[in-house]
């Protein structure tokens, strides 16, 4: 049997301007939905495992709709939970070249925000299941949202499941100090970390010296420190980090670092041209935890995730929809883009 990964997060619905249009320009938007542990279960799915969404949508056409749409990739939705006031949304403006992408949240209120722990049978949606995710977006929606992934994290630890969390700092939705606060007591019940340079500062206040992503310029010795504090404090089983060199909103580095404790990883860096690069963290996680849970050794689940999630920055969407055989062969070096016949 496929292993079963189970995700528990928002789903929203995404509005984006057309053709690079920057908001005061468009007429129209772009529809489709996404969420964070959402595009984990969808990509999973689409590399032939099972993927369990666990939420709380709207009961009406439009949480419906960011139902079917998981559905249509083959999601396991029976655990989503129906009510509640309204589905978040969320406003995209791609930028281009110096122009920086824009993101407006419009998600008060939303129906994950308002949920009951009661309303989850935990040990029904962890059975037979391999692997728990969630990230850090979900607890900062709401003090009942945070109540809840923490009570989701203890029944997976609880019955041996294997955790991870996306450290996934959102400053609109939260400030520094309630995520640290927050995060910190989320993280003693998660195996695996996976974060980037920004993240693991703002959520755990762990900084790395002689970076600065405003520049482009990473500094591995520095998250090789970070790291390690980390792992001294957690006991984290695997930390993960995707690299960007950011040098402008259309071209970007990638690549990945991974530590078990023992050894660290630097993954082969990809030069990317982005199409979208919203759900390209989602996608690291996704592909280093399809690397894990199908028993990968760690540097390999690593070159898998950073080669997904290189080929997402190409597909407009929320959704990574690159294929297993694509992965695999970018991960195997055929990365030239030549016309497939």
């Amino acid at each position: 049997m496929a292993k079963k990964v189970v995700t528990l997060g928002e789903i929203m619905l995404r509005l984006s301007t057309p053709d690079f249009k920057r908001f005061v320009q468009s007429d129209s938007f772009d529809v489709t939905y996404g969420g964070g542990e959402a595009n984990v279960s969808a990509a999973l799915c689409n590399y032939g495992l099972n993927g369990t969404f666990v939420s709380k949508v709207p009961n009406n056409p439009i949480g419906q709709s960011a139902i079917n749409h998981l559905r249509r990739y083959g999601v396991d939705t029976q655990f989503v939970a129906r009510g509640g006031k309204r589905l978040g949304i969320y406003f995209l403006e791609t930028g281009a070249s110096m122009r920086a992408s824009q993101v407006v949240y419009d998600r008060a209120d939303a129906s994950i925000a308002d949920v009951d722990v009661s309303e989850f049978d935990f040990d029904a949606i962890f059975e037979g299941a391999d692997w728990f995710h969630t990230t850090g977006i979900t607890p900062a929606l709401s003090d009942k949202a945070a109540a809840l992934t923490e009570a989701a994290l203890k029944a997976a630890k609880a019955k041996g499941i294997t955790t991870s969390i996306d450290l996934n700092y959102r400053k609109k939705l939260w400030s520094k100090e309630k995520a640290r606060e927050v995060m910190t007591r989320l993280c003693q019940y998660v195996d695996v970390c996976i974060g980037n340079e920004e993240d693991a500062d703002t959520t755990l206040g762990f900084t790395s010296k002689g970076t600065d992503v405003t520049k482009g310029e990473l500094n591995l010795d520095g998250y090789k420190d970070v790291f390690q504090q980390m792992k001294a404090k957690f006991g984290f089983k695997y930390i993960a980090s995707t690299l960007r060199e950011s040098h402008s909103a259309s071209d970007n580095g990638w690549s990945a670092l991974v530590y078990d404790g023992n050894e660290f990883y630097h993954t082969k860096q990809y030069e990317v041209r982005i199409v979208d690069r919203v759900g390209s963290g989602d996608s690291f996680a996704s592909g280093f935890i399809y690397g894990l849970v199908t028993g990968m050794a760690m540097g390999d689940a690593a070159e898998f995730g950073v080669a997904a999630s290189a080929l997402k920055h190409t597909i407009p969407g929320d959704l990574n929809h690159a294929t297993l055989a694509e992965v695999k062969d970018l991960v195997g070096g055929d990365g030239s883009g030549r016309v497939q016949r």
